[in-house]
C-alpha cells in the first residue's frame, strides 16, 4: 500500500499540492481526474521522486517504508512504475538490450542475470503476447515508433518487470481511436490482484476497459471529491465545474 498523509509539495518555491491524504491499496484501480493544472501529474512525479518536486510537509510510505528518503531508482526497485505522457526516444540503445538491462537490474538478490540469448528468447514470448514484431527488439529505443507502438513497448516493460504500483499519466496521449482501444485492452490484461493501477486520464473511455475502484478529483492542487465509477458518469455529463 502507498499511503500519503497531509502532503504539501512545491516547485521552485511555488506550492502546487496541498492537503493530500490518500491510500492506494494493492489490487485496486484508481483514477485521478481533473482539469489541466489540477495537480494530477505533479502527484505522479512526486511519487516517483522527480528532483524538481519538493515535499514541504507530509508523509509518503510504500509498504510501510518512507518513500521520501528513496532515490527514483530505489523507488523503481520497490515496485513503482511511471508511464510518462511524452515517451523519450534514445538513439544508440537497442530496445532488446535496454529491456535485458532493466530486467537484470530488478532481479532479486541471488538470482542469476539473463544472458543475451536467454533474454531474447524470453522477450519473444512477451512480444508475441502483445503482438509486437520481434524486429522491434533490434531497433533503437522508441526511435521511429508510432504513438501506439511506444505504448505497447511500455506495456512490454510492465510485463517484464511486473511492478506492484503502476502510474499511468495520460497513456492515451498521441493515440488514434484504434491504437487507444488496443492499448486499453492490453492494459486491462496487465491488471491483476497483486498490482495497483493509478490512472491519470482525460479520456473517460478508459473506464470501459479498466474499471475503477475509486475516482479522485483534483482541483488547484487539492482533492475536492472522491467516489466510485458513478463519479466518472457525473463528470462526463456536468464537467468539473468552475
Amino acid at each position: 500500500m502507498i499511503q500519503i498523509q497531509n502532503l504539501r509539495v512545491s516547485v521552485e518555491g511555488k506550492e502546487i499540492l496541498r492537503n493530500i491524504d490518500i491510500s492506494f491499496e494493492t489490487g485496486k484501480t484508481y483514477y485521478l481526474l481533473g482539469q489541466n493544472g489540477s495537480g494530477k501529474s505533479s502527484l505522479a512525479l512526486t511519487l516517483m521522486g522527480h528532483p524538481k518536486y519538493y515535499v514541504e510537509e507530509g508523509i509518503i510510505t510504500i509498504d510501510g517504508e518512507n518513500l521520501a528518503t528513496m532515490t527514483p531508482d530505489e523507488r523503481s526497485h520497490k515496485g513503482l512504475f511511471l508511464s510518462l505522457q511524452n515517451i523519450p526516444e534514445v538513439r544508440g540503445v537497442r530496445l532488446g538490450e535496454y529491456l535485458r538491462t532493466i530486467h537484470n537490474k530488478h532481479l532479486s538478490v541471488g538470482n542469476k542475470p539473463l544472458s543475451p540469448f536467454l533474454c531474447r528468447r524470453y522477450l519473444t514470448t512477451l512480444t508475441k503476447e502483445l503482438s509486437i514484431p520481434d524486429s522491434f527488439l533490434d531497433r533503437d529505443l522508441n526511435v521511429g515508433f508510432s504513438g501506439g507502438e511506444k505504448r505497447k513497448i511500455e506495456i512490454l516493460q510492465m510485463k517484464l518487470l511486473n511492478p506492484k504500483y503502476i502510474i499511468l499519466d495520460e497513456i492515451e496521449s498521441g493515440l488514434d481511436i484504434d491504437a487507444f482501444r488496443t492499448v486499453a485492452e492490453l492494459l486491462a490484461r496487465v491488471k491483476n490482484p497483486e498490482n495497483t493501477l493509478i490512472i491519470i486520464t482525460h479520456n473517460f473511455r478508459m473506464t470501459e476497459f479498466v474499471k475503477p475502484d475509486e475516482v479522485i478529483i483534483l482541483k488547484t492542487g487539492e482533492i475536492v471529491e472522491r467516489g466510485g465509477a458513478e463519479l466518472v458518469e457525473k463528470i462526463g455529463m456536468e464537467g468539473f465545474g468552475e
